[in-house]
């Protein structure tokens, strides 16, 4: 079934992401929408409300987030008219590891970090996508050489879902005519020279020439992917 169901979006591909949006409601699938308010997200966000509300919509509060993406959530949800389901690491493991390793482990090795990603945002990502047919995501092939070998429509063997990206190849460019011309609340933030934003401990601006992913985990040596597209 999960193949046939593939095959079935691989062929909505070539639509304009507005069509493609709308038509995927045609398919008698599940479909969830995970958004950590980016430039991207916000984008679908405005498309999803505007052409497919039974598209769900979620968010991953890993507690450490900057104070300028909680406003743009607040202010997305004022103006959509959505409720974005919100999931939160569970207590007991965040607490051992802070406990046992301190609140700023991640810094010290690979291996803390992914442990520190592990508890606040895989595991609450698989709550967040159980029973779903379809997980659209905001991934662009141009926010890193990592990404940039992505295929549109994809199965996710590690959470067992398709995955869709319906803005793979959009420019920064393009998004910004959208923002620009549909008032979409984004992250002042990327103003500031931060192109990608996820935890406030692990993200820095980026400098001129960078990825847009360089200044996540910017002290490691690493593909910048928390495991949650891998």
């Amino acid at each position: 079934m999960e193949k046939e169901n593939l095959k079935k979006i691989q062929k909505l591909t070539d639509l304009p992401t507005v069509e493609l949006i709308k038509t995927l409601s045609t398919l008698d699938l599940k479909l969830v929408f995970s958004t950590s308010f980016g430039k991207e997200d916000q984008v679908l966000t405005d498309l999803i409300a505007n052409n497919n509300p039974a598209i769900d919509l979620f968010t991953l509060d890993t507690g450490r987030l900057f104070s300028e993406t909680y406003d743009v959530f607040n202010r997305t949800i004022k103006k959509y008219k959505r409720s974005i389901q919100t999931f939160y690491p569970q207590a007991a493991p965040l607490q051992k590891m802070v406990t046992e390793d301190g609140p700023y482990s991640f810094y010290e090795s690979i291996e803390n970090r992914k442990q520190c990603c592990a508890i606040r945002k895989i595991e609450p990502l698989k709550r967040a996508i159980k029973g779903y047919d379809v997980w659209i995501t905001g991934l662009r092939k141009e926010q890193s050489n990592n990404r940039g070998q992505l295929e549109m429509v994809e199965w996710d063997e590690s959470n067992n879902i398709i995955k869709i990206h319906p803005l793979l190849n959009w420019t920064e460019k393009e998004m910004d005519a959208v923002i620009d011309a549909n008032n979409i609340p984004v992250n002042i933030l990327h103003k500031k020279g931060f192109k990608s934003i996820g935890c406030q401990p692990c993200t820095r601006a980026i400098e001129e020439g960078e990825e847009e992913r360089a200044g996540r985990w910017w002290w490691e040596q690493s593909k910048k992917e928390c495991g949650l597209h891998t």
